[in-house]
């Protein structure tokens, strides 16, 4: 997403160089969604692996954000045939015959899930998509979708200061055998330790409460204390909360977001930090559960993620 105008301009080159690095380094999962740069991401992507064996990545694809010509959001659509159309247009800009994994970026409140899942799963059937992925959704909707197909994995957001999912979306996840890749991990650059302010007004963190004035200095002193204890271990803050991440159960998969090979090559330095348990107990008596100020989306946005329904998360 970093790489297709989230966050600022980003630099194609050293974009595609990052992909190449990360699959050269044994990364195998590329994750994206149609919707990131309007279809840009898809075709970088695309560009990048055009001479990399299909069988050294994955591609997990999300759809049905919906925008309009000048680059503003609207609702979602997961209507079946919209899907079909979606991921039609998906498998061309990426240059693929399937997609291993793929997923509603939200859960459309018009349509019933079983309804999505059923038709992606005729898309299984018929090779175009390998396996069915969620995304931002709660405990029955995990178990309606799963009820129709099985279900690889939930997309959701998890770092030290969004860690909502533990009291009853991972639970639920975990029963049914659904891995989560957890997306934010670095709470967008917040807890990355290298903020250094918003890129303008095509940054999406121009409007997120939690770097919003008043919000956003209370979060920065959290990432202080993270450089402390990071320092004790001989890492980087990025590095000991991508690691938290990583250590908090193998079925669950850090995306890390970074779009230049230096935030990339730091971030693999994650996989060789390793937390004792006395490690996480200090971290979790540093930075307890809700200790973030704001919430992660703006309200608008808030308001339709199914997985912050009902109190499902907080914090």
């Amino acid at each position: 997403m970093s790489m297709s105008g989230m966050y600022g301009p980003a630099d194609r080159k050293e974009s595609i160089a990052t992909i190449h690095a990360a699959l050269d380094a044994g990364i195998t999962l590329l994750d994206t969604g149609d919707f990131y740069g309007m279809g840009h991401n898809e075709m970088l992507i695309g560009e990048a692996i055009r001479d990399i064996p299909r069988d050294r990545f994955l591609v997990s694809v999300k759809f049905g954000a919906m925008r309009d010509p000048g680059g503003n959001w609207g609702s979602y659509d997961a209507r079946p045939a919209a899907m079909k159309n979606f991921l039609a247009y998906t498998l061309q800009r990426l240059g693929l015959d399937h997609i291993d994994i793929y997923r509603p970026a939200r859960l459309d409140p018009a349509v019933p899930v079983e309804e999505t899942i059923g038709a992606i799963a005729e898309m299984v059937q018929a090779g175009y998509v390998r396996h069915i992925g969620l995304s931002e959704v709660g405990p029955e909707t995990i178990r309606r979708a799963a009820s129709v197909h099985p279900i690889s994995d939930l997309q959701i957001e998890y770092s030290l200061i969004s860690r909502g999912i533990e009291d009853k979306i991972l639970p639920v996840c975990r029963e049914l055998g659904i891995g989560i890749t957890a997306y934010g991990v670095l709470a967008r650059g917040l807890i990355s330790g290298h903020w250094q302010g918003a890129k303008g007004p095509g940054d999406f963190r121009v409007h997120s409460p939690r770097f919003q004035e008043g919000n956003v200095e209370r979060n920065l002193a959290l990432v202080e204390t993270l450089r402390e204890m990071a320092a004790t271990k001989g890492a980087s803050v990025a590095q000991l909360a991508i690691a938290w991440v990583a250590a908090q159960g193998d079925d669950i998969v850090p995306l890390v977001g970074a779009r230049r090979r230096d935030r990339l090559s730091e971030a693999l330095g994650a996989l060789d930090l390793t937390l004792t348990p006395g490690d996480l107990a200090a971290i979790e008596k540093a930075i307890p559960k809700g200790a973030a100020a704001g919430e992660r989306y703006d309200p608008k946005q808030m308001a339709v993620l199914d997985s912050e329904k009902s109190g499902l998360i907080e914090g």
